[in-house]
């Protein structure tokens, strides 16, 4: 019994390790067709995207703030984006897809954690 637990472990680290490697290279796909053909991108990231839920992994931090959630367009700055810093209530920086209109906000202070005394 121990030891089947052990080997379903093993199984999955190796599942999301394949996992994590295909996702990568489908971003390297999609960053080598972006400009000329961005259907094939957003279709490379819709697939690492399925592969991510699948396997149960969040999709690295760098991958999710260059696409775009609702269109799956890969964001390349001054074609298919606009970048804009805003100082409004908490300083951040605003990428609007200009394929969807779609609006990704990203803070640039981190939120404070509230520390409870025992």
């Amino acid at each position: 019994m121990i030891w089947q637990c052990l080997v379903d472990a093993m199984k999955e680290t190796n599942i999301k390790q394949i996992a994590r490697q295909r996702i990568v290279v489908l971003f390297e796909q999609a960053q080598k067709v972006a400009r000329t053909e961005p259907k094939f991108a957003a279709q490379y990231i819709l697939s690492a995207r399925r592969i991510a839920m699948a396997a149960k992994i969040r999709m690295p931090l760098e991958f999710r703030r260059r696409t775009c959630r609702k269109c799956n367009a890969l964001f390349v700055h001054g074609v298919n984006c606009r970048v804009r810093v805003k100082q409004k209530r908490e300083p951040h920086v605003l990428v609007t897809c200009l394929n969807c209109g779609n609006q990704t906000r990203i803070m640039l202070r981190q939120k404070e954690k509230i520390e409870v005394e025992h």
